[in-house]
């Protein structure tokens, strides 16, 4: 099935993921284009902010909550399947981009590479690009597929926003603990910061989603 793309508003998500009274503008997001490699990619201009992470580590519950969107981005139970970058527009000069989830063990040798290469040509040449928000499950942060995205990242001078998604399972001190040990191992990317994150009980919604909007220029 892939990944489905609908632009229902999530009822009276606005109050419970942003404590203020602030308009969302990602909530405007929309789907615009799915394009199998950067070649028929949209056009490269304008301010994009791109999505990465393994393919059970949240990724697209974390974006339909930062637009306050239901199911913007809507996966199968099969993770692993989307294999295009898919652009989400908020206006002609500012998008969100899906990238394909990585690291999923039933996924060809082929697919991997074509991912591999795909996001690296994204990574080193696409001029719009201003940051990564990278997503990782709290439990298992860090895996060698996160590592591989961080070195891309590090390499092309290319911010990185980490989220610790799933938060809401693991008790407050385990979760500040693992925060405080992924810092530490960060401390050698300095364009690379992190947070906590629980798209199910909206934890660090609007840290986050003043990153996105920093990177988009719209704050």
């Amino acid at each position: 099935m892939g990944h489905l793309y609908t632009n229902s508003p999530m009822p009276g998500q606005a109050n419970k993921s942003n404590n203020s009274s602030q308009p969302n503008p990602l909530q405007k997001a929309r789907f615009l284009l799915s394009a199998p490699d950067l070649a028929h990619a949209t056009a490269d201009r304008g301010y994009e902010v791109a999505f990465a992470g393994r393919s059970n580590a949240g990724k697209s519950s974390a974006l339909n909550v930062l637009v306050n969107q239901k199911s913007l981005a809507r996966t199968s139970k099969t993770p692993g399947r989307t294999q295009h970058l898919v652009f989400f527009e908020l206006d002609e000069e500012h998008r969100l981009v899906d990238l394909p989830g990585y690291g999923y063990a039933k996924v060809t040798p082929k697919v991997q590479q074509h991912w591999r290469e795909t996001m690296e040509a994204y990574l080193a040449n696409r001029q719009a690009l201003r940051g990564i928000v990278l997503v990782m499950d709290v439990r298992h942060p860090l895996t060698d597929y996160d590592q591989q995205m961080l070195a891309w990242c590090d390499y092309n001078n290319m911010p990185v926003h980490i989220l610790l998604t799933k938060a809401d399972k693991l008790k407050r001190g385990p979760a500040q603990n693992t925060l405080l040990k992924v810092r530490r191992e960060l401390a050698g990317y300095p364009n690379t910061t992190v947070q906590l994150f629980s798209s199910l009980k909206k934890q660090g919604v609007e840290e986050a989603r003043l990153q996105v909007l920093g990177w988009l220029g719209m704050v």
